[in-house]
């Protein structure tokens, strides 16, 4: 479908302007115009894709901007405002004393075809987050993306619209967002409390909501995802890899926690002990990044994508024009090479940790009853990882200690010897009653059935073990992207390892 504006309504815009800019900007062609910025003592601009042309010699005084605000909808506590009936939104900077002393009419339009490109994406049922710089045409695409579900597809549609920018200002809802229904939120900071409110009362199969930016709003979309409602929604970042690395928003594609491997998964991986894996599965099927209206860049596997970044390697994006689609993204740097610190290695084969609101003198008694390579230390800098209390997972100094150091985090539910001494085996693979030659050749046989269910594609059938061990193996495999699956009865009980494409019996 071609690019085509169904309404812009801009004759309302323009008559909310003072009667001298009204009769200025018929003169420049305003069909490309994307706002007017109107501040105080400065001359007033409109804006265009790459331009700005001053629309009077005079600079804009108060009773400009008082006549401005006298023609438009009340302002929110977000300072905005809408024109009843149309898409535009009107935007105020106030002075410390809370007086207006700046506008910027943003025009707003209601495009067709500006989700041709992903439009399989969205008839599929999946749930996607769109990413893109402000101005690249985020919201419009959402407006587009309701219309379609809920009149081509008549799906029970319901739009979250935080400042009415989806569907326009006034109590009915713009055709533009088509038979969707919409809830609006009364306060910026209440959007995901609106967000669950629409799922509990409502009983919507889609939902339509812009601007997720807060870890609140991340929570409220992980619960409409695990719901089984398909979720259409935008979100501050330009790319996959940048919202993988924003603390606040990493989760709505799945989030990322530090690990420490043993050392036979570190063998196997042939990477450092310390490393970086996704949290959980992505709560958004799909993200596409929007690089200009007509140029894309879509991950279809959100969680596939995750972790290859995670691996350092390319998350290969389908890039998508109206020409067609190239199967390999333009190349970006590994994400390792543009943001956390790298989390040092243990100097020797002593892993040293730091009790954070946690008994060091448990972490120490916990080593030596193991025997394990490690040591306490009380300061973080000296560390290689972090044990605390999972309720004290959130304290501000923790995180700041973790955000500055880049040094993993383990997690014990209760300050007991029991607790951290659980830990610690899972974190050395200590198998308690196994001696560690036993667990070191039923992890070497993991890792080689491994790579030869992926080199030759069969399937791998490992020597009996006891359900200890088998665990122990049945994690490599898992962290290598296979299945397996135990057989046979107790003391011959064994491990099979399935190659890629194939399923367990």
């Amino acid at each position: 479908m071609t690019k085509t504006t169904l309404t812009d309504d801009l004759h309302l815009l323009v008559g909310a302007l003072p009667p001298p800019l009204q009769q200025a900007l018929p003169t420049l062609e305003p069909g490309g115009l994307l706002e007017i910025v109107m501040d105080l003592g400065r001359p007033p601009q409109a804006r265009f894709p790459g331009r700005a042309v001053e629309l009077a010699d005079k600079p804009v005084t108060r009773g400009d901007l008082d006549h401005v605000v006298a023609a438009v909808g009340e302002f929110s506590a977000d300072n905005r405002a809408g024109i009843e009936g149309t898409l535009h939104r009107i935007s105020a900077m106030r002075n410390r004393r809370g007086e207006i002393v700046g506008l910027t009419l943003r025009v707003g339009r209601a495009v067709l075809g500006t989700i041709d490109l992903i439009q399989d994406l969205v008839e599929s049922g999946r749930s996607i987050l769109l990413l893109g710089r402000p101005g690249v045409g985020k919201t419009t695409k959402l407006r587009e993306t309701a219309r379609l579900l809920a009149d081509d597809l008549g799906k029970r549609v319901i739009v979250i619209d935080t400042s009415n920018e989806i569907g326009g200002d006034g109590d009915v809802p713009h055709p533009a967002i088509g038979g969707a229904r919409r809830m609006q939120v009364p306060h910026a900071s209440r959007q995901h409390a609106v967000m669950i409110e629409a799922v509990e009362n409502h009983m919507p199969e889609v939902i339509v909501v812009d601007e997720i930016g807060t870890e609140a709003e991340a929570m409220a979309a992980r619960t409409i995802a695990e719901r089984g409602v398909q979720l259409i929604g935008t979100a501050h970042g330009t790319s996959l890899e940048n919202l993988l690395v924003n603390p606040t928003l990493s989760d709505l594609v799945g989030g990322v926690q530090t690990v420490i491997l043993g050392d036979e998964e570190a063998r196997l991986r042939g990477t450092q002990k310390t490393i970086s894996e996704r949290k959980a599965a992505p709560s958004f099927d799909a993200v596409v990044e929007i690089v200009a209206y007509d140029r894309l860049i879509v991950h279809a596997d959100t969680a596939a994508a995750v972790d290859r970044l995670l691996r350092s390697q390319h998350p290969r994006g389908v890039e998508r024009t109206p020409a067609g689609e190239t199967a390999t993204a333009p190349e970006r740097p590994p994400l390792k090479e543009t943001v956390r610190p790298v989390a040092r290695e243990p100097d020797a084969r002593t892993m040293r940790l730091y009790p954070y609101a946690i008994s060091r003198d448990s972490v120490d008694k916990a080593i030596r009853e193991l025997r394990v390579e490690a040591r306490t230390v009380n300061r973080p800098e000296r560390a290689d990882a972090i044990v605390a209390l999972r309720s004290r997972s959130e304290d501000g100094r923790l995180r700041r200690i973790i955000e500055t150091t880049g040094l993993p985090l383990h997690l014990v539910k209760k300050n007991t010897t029991a607790q951290i001494r659980r830990l610690l085996q899972d974190v050395f693979a200590v198998v308690p009653g196994s001696d560690r030659a036993d667990v070191e050749a039923a992890l070497g046989e993991a890792r080689a059935g491994v790579d030869r269910a992926i080199s030759e594609g069969v399937a791998v059938e490992l020597a009996p073990q006891p359900a200890r061990l088998r665990r122990l193996q049945h994690r490599i495999v898992v962290r290598r992207q296979l299945m397996a699956e135990s057989i046979g009865s107790e003391p011959r009980r064994h491990l099979v390892i399935h190659p890629a494409g194939s399923e367990a019996g």
